[in-house]
């Protein structure tokens, strides 16, 4: 018996006994409401819900009683063993042996898609991550999103969500005159302007831009030459993004170009709409949007008085964009100095008359530091300011990079000791769950060459102490996977492979799936070997949502 079939019985009887109680018809019973966990005493059972607690009132029942009448029927559904009221209305609930133990047939059969759910069917989200400006490599706050954002896409794609991944490519500014002044000043020789960009990866793109170009660029007027590095360097710069992003596991659906924004004439009708809507007004000859109306700490200009955009024109015709290509959902990743940028942003979704919160999500990341001897790292080789995506995967790989960065809330700056992360050993949290799947390859390896296959499945035997914990451990992934959507907690799924993978330890310590000497092969052989390859699938699966890969030998 799955969680989700035992979830399906206890509602049915939740709702059997609310009826016959005579709740009135228009409250609804939901999958939300009957919620199962897993107790953290295992004396109290494989379940446990407070469903009786959450209802009493409605019913006007005292919990226990509820609980009580619940148990009562819930204990002659097929496959549950027993069930207990436990407290001031918990409902207890112990699995037979083989309800329990089917479970890992059905994960073994259901392969890739075991732990996949509909908790946003359908339900279209854009999520927009990393969005470096084009001007240097990848610093290690836009690495971190690059990590959580892939992992929180690919959960999102788990319950049911449409996904697009979404690059905010920050081509419109000063920067981007800063960032071209620089490769023009290295391709002259001359010195880093004030405010420009320095490192060797200047003088490395400057010197791709020459060869591009067919004569001597001393020769050009200055406005041609700094055009000439403006249009090919930033090109190159972002290849060399979209690079190290694709070698790190991490592709984009779309690249959206801030400059399309403005050439589409796309802020002015932003602006008309929202002056359609009673929300734009002119004061000090500049054209305001009135963001206190929806608790911003002030009104925004969104024209200057010189006529040109302010920054945040361009946030409001992204938004309608984003809307009008489809998107409920529209979910923006930044890095921890923009907390600030909350306020504005949600009230500009409410000006649109969208629902903030729902139509739009800011999640703010934190610092990630890197040590090494327990000293920071404190720059690149390459760009000699700051460090970046190479730095990190020249330093532990991409696997433990992208799970180094992803198992802790990404609200919380995190210290990475490089030291620890290249460790073959069990302390090394990326190789301690990759082990425990080669470990499972390798069992089955020895299965195979001992005569043990799955030509057999008797789950009642899977009666052991460890095998019920693996059992319960595996059952909880579906759970895990749906609360790292909802939450935007990827993080989640890292913390539950690492708790699976020493179950699996201790139960590979535990019982045996190949025979001893001259042990004849039995059914509890063979089922253990459907156990243990089950372990091995969740294992697997959860290393996906991760972007992490799942050994076979190590």
């Amino acid at each position: 018996m799955t969680p989700a079939e035992l979830s399906s019985s206890l509602l049915a009887v939740v709702q059997g006994v609310l009826e016959r109680r005579g709740v009135e018809a228009e409250v609804v019973v939901s999958d939300a409401d009957v919620v199962l966990e897993r107790p953290k005493n295992r004396d109290h059972g494989d379940w446990t819900s407070n469903v009786a607690m959450k209802f009493a009132k409605r019913a006007s029942a005292n919990p226990r009683e509820l609980a009580t009448e619940i148990a009562g029927e819930l204990a002659e559904v097929d496959g549950v063993a027993t069930v207990d009221v436990a407290g001031p209305g918990f409902v207890n609930i112990r699995l037979e042996a083989a309800a329990a133990g089917a479970l890992a047939k059905t994960i073994v059969e259901q392969g890739a898609s075991f732990g996949r759910g509909t908790y946003y069917d359908g339900v279209t989200i854009n999520l927009e991550f990393v969005s470096a400006n084009p001007t240097g490599p990848i610093h290690m706050g836009g690495v971190r999103w690059a990590a959580v954002g892939d992992s929180l896409a690919r959960v999102f794609d788990a319950v049911g969500g449409v996904v697009t991944r979404e690059y905010y490519f920050n081509d419109h500014g000063g920067q981007i005159d800063r960032f071209s002044g620089s490769l023009l000043a290295s391709a002259l020789g001359k010195p880093t302007p004030e405010n420009g960009y320095g490192g060797q990866y200047i003088s490395d793109i400057a010197a791709r831009v020459l060869a591009t170009f067919d004569g001597d660029v001393r020769d050009l007027p200055r406005d041609e030459a700094q055009e000439l590095f403006r249009a090919v360097g930033v090109d190159l710069m972002f290849a060399d993004i979209k690079k190290s992003l694709h070698d790190f596991g991490v592709d984009f659906d779309v690249y959206f170009h801030e400059n399309s924004l403005h050439e589409s004439k796309a802020v002015e009708r932003a602006i008309a709409r929202l002056r359609e809507l009673g929300h734009v007004y002119e004061a000090d000859g500049a054209t305001w949007l009135r963001t206190t109306e929806f608790g911003d700490d002030r009104d925004r200009v969104v024209i200057k008085k010189d006529g040109d955009a302010a920054y945040i024109a361009g946030d409001l015709a992204y938004y309608l964009d984003k809307r009008e290509r489809g998107f409920e959902r529209n979910i923006i990743m930044l890095g921890a100095d923009h907390h600030g940028y909350i306020g504005r942003m949600m009230a500009m979704c409410a000006a649109f008359g969208d629902t903030p919160g729902v139509n739009l999500e800011i999640l703010i990341g934190q610092m990630v530091n890197l040590l090494r001897d327990g000293e920071p790292v404190r720059m690149s080789k390459r760009n000699g300011t700051v460090v970046t995506m190479e730095d990190l995967v020249d330093a532990v790989g991409i696997d433990a990079g992208r799970y180094a960065l992803v198992r802790s809330p990404a609200n919380s700056s995190i210290d990475i000791d490089l030291d620890l992360w290249t460790r073959r050993t069990n302390d090394n949290p990326v190789f301690y769950v990759q082990y425990a799947h080669a470990r499972t390859r390798s069992v089955a390896r020895n299965a195979e060459a001992a005569g043990v296959t799955r030509d057999a499945f008797d789950a009642s035997l899977l009666s052991h102490p460890s095998e019920s914990a693996l059992l319960g451990a595996l059952a909880e992934l579906p759970r895990v996977v749906q609360q790292a959507a909802e939450l935007r907690e990827p993080h989640r799924v890292a913390r539950y492979v690492e708790e699976l993978a020493g179950t699996y330890h201790r139960w590979y310590d535990s019982c045996r799936v190949t025979p001893l000497g001259d042990e004849e092969v039995t059914d509890l052989h063979r089922t253990r070997l459907w156990l243990n390859d089950a372990a091995g699938q969740v294992i697997r699966n959860g290393l996906g949502l991760l972007g992490v890969t799942a050994p076979d030998r190590m």
